[in-house]
Order: structure tokens, then C-alpha cells, then sequence
């Protein structure tokens, strides 16, 4: 068995601790969609088992619409052999979420959601420059459930100077109240040439605390625990049988076929970047 994961480079605005291959013009998403099948049927022999995953990462998955998701995903059920219980995960941002998009996602095959939501909080979004909104991000999670995802993780950043330990517990319980099977949480790394970093440099920005850090770490671990999570890999916490099984691909050296620009790919043997 193997896996999929497709790299999507757009976004709405650029988050300032992000360092992930990226571009807020997104005038080149229809483009970008067809040199990805491209790159698909060049080397659909790359993978001879059945996929069993399909991630769509990024950027900003969610950005590029329905039609450009559908194309790809047409592209690799004809270029592969993919299992019919495959996960097929898309990540999302809480202000591309809506009931319509929901559901378009859903009719395409997209059984997995991993939302971008980072904080529960507007003053903590707001300080990481993210394009959505505190209520946003928690209505997002109401209306996952109304459409029927019951399997969707959500991100979260601890460790964000100004977040006290009083307000990163809340948004665990948050978390815990909402019912979310899986959540990812990092903590915040300022990485080098990007606009933290330079903010950092400049005292526009208060410099990241290593040791309140862990103390969220620690939190984190406990009361995720507490609340029934399984902690299956350092950063990420899930419910009893909602653990992310392409995540988990990696971690086992399964073969994965990586699409896109920045995308990696692993054969067993060797891991590459693929160049056109």
C-alpha cells in the first residue's frame, strides 16, 4: 500500500511564521492544477501498489476550488490502482469552509478534513496574520459535523508569545467541548527568513520563551490524556481509531508518490524531489 500527497502553493496571505513553500497570487491556480496531472501521468509508474492515501497539502488546499480538485483526483484514479477505502484528506481554512463547500468536498471523495485553525482566540490569530476570524474558527467546526465529516483534525500553535497558560488550556477545552477526533499542535518555531524572524530582529515582535513552550507542551500532553486522546506521535492527539493514517505512512516507510512543487516522494529505497 501507498500514498499520495499533493502539494497546493496558494494562499490568501502569507502567515508571518510560515516558511512552507507558498504564493498569495493565486492567479496561477488553474495552471498549477494541470501541470500537477501532468506530473501525475508522467509518473504513474512511480507507484505500482494500490494508494491507499491521498493528502492534499500545502498552502491552501481549500483555495483552488472544486473543479481543480476534481480534475486531480480524476487524474489519479485513472493513473493508479486507488483503494475504495482510501483516505483522501484536504486541508482547509476556516474561512473557505462553508455548508456549499462542504458539500461539494464530500461528492468529490474528500473523507478526511485537516483544518488550519491555529487559535481559538482573535488576539492570537491576529498576531499570526491569519486570514480568518475567532468565530470562524469555531463555527467551521459546526458546520464539519452538520455536513457529516466525523473524521477531521484541526491545527493549533502553542508557545505564541502573549498566550498564557490560562488561554492555551482554553483552547484545549475547546477542543475537548467540540468533540474534534484529532488535533496537531506545534509549537511556534520562528524560521529563518520569514517575517516573525525579521520582526523578531527588528523588536517589532516579542521573542519566542523556550521554556514557556514547555510548559504548554506539558499541559498539552495531560490534558489531552485526561480526555481520552492518544498521543500516537509527538505533535499530534487523536481519538481512538481517528489517527491520521497518511501521516502514519511516513513514519512506517511506506512508499508515497509527492506531487506539486516542493513535493517529496519516497520509493522504498530513496527519497526524492521531483524537478520538471
Amino acid at each position: 500500500m501507498a500514498g499520495i500527497y499533493i502539494h497546493i502553493p496558494f494562499c490568501k496571505q502569507a502567515c508571518y511564521y510560515c516558511n512552507f513553500h507558498f504564493s498569495t497570487n493565486i492567479s496561477g491556480m488553474g495552471d498549477m492544477a494541470d501541470a500537477i496531472c501532468r506530473e501525475a501521468i508522467e509518473r504513474k509508474n512511480y507507484l505500482q501498489e494500490s494508494i491507499e492515501t491521498i493528502y492534499f497539502g500545502g498552502g491552501t488546499p481549500s483555495l483552488i476550488g472544486t473543479d481543480a480538485i476534481q480534475k486531480i483526483l480524476e487524474t489519479l484514479y485513472v493513473c493508479f490502482t486507488v483503494s475504495p477505502s482510501a483516505e483522501i484528506t484536504l486541508e482547509a481554512n476556516p474561512d473557505d469552509i462553508t455548508a456549499e463547500s462542504l458539500a461539494h468536498w464530500k461528492r468529490l471523495g474528500i473523507n478526511r478534513l485537516s483544518i488550519g485553525i491555529q487559535s481559538f482566540s482573535e488576539k492570537h490569530l491576529q498576531w499570526m496574520n491569519r486570514s480568518h476570524s475567532a468565530c470562524q474558527a469555531e463555527n467551521c467546526i459546526h458546520l464539519a459535523l452538520e455536513a457529516g465529516f466525523k473524521n477531521f483534525s484541526i491545527d493549533l500553535i502553542y508557545g505564541v508569545p502573549g498566550l498564557s497558560k490560562t488561554e492555551w488550556s482554553e483552547n484545549m477545552d475547546k477542543v475537548i467541548a467540540l468533540g474534534i477526533p484529532h488535533v496537531s499542535c506545534y509549537a511556534l518555531t520562528v524560521e529563518p527568513k520569514t517575517a516573525l524572524q525579521k520582526m523578531i530582529v527588528q523588536h517589532k515582535k516579542e521573542a519566542i520563551d523556550p521554556s514557556l513552550q514547555s510548559i504548554h507542551f506539558k499541559m498539552l500532553i495531560r490534558k489531552m490524556k485526561a480526555a481520552g486522546y492518544l498521543q500516537y506521535e509527538i505533535s499530534n492527539f487523536a481519538k481512538p481509531g481517528f489517527e491520521s493514517r497518511h501521516n502514519s505512512s511516513y513514519w512506517k516507510g511506506k512508499k508515497y508518490l509527492g506531487l506539486g512543487p516542493s513535493a517529496h516522494s519516497y520509493n522504498g529505497e530513496q527519497a526524492m524531489e521531483y524537478f520538471k
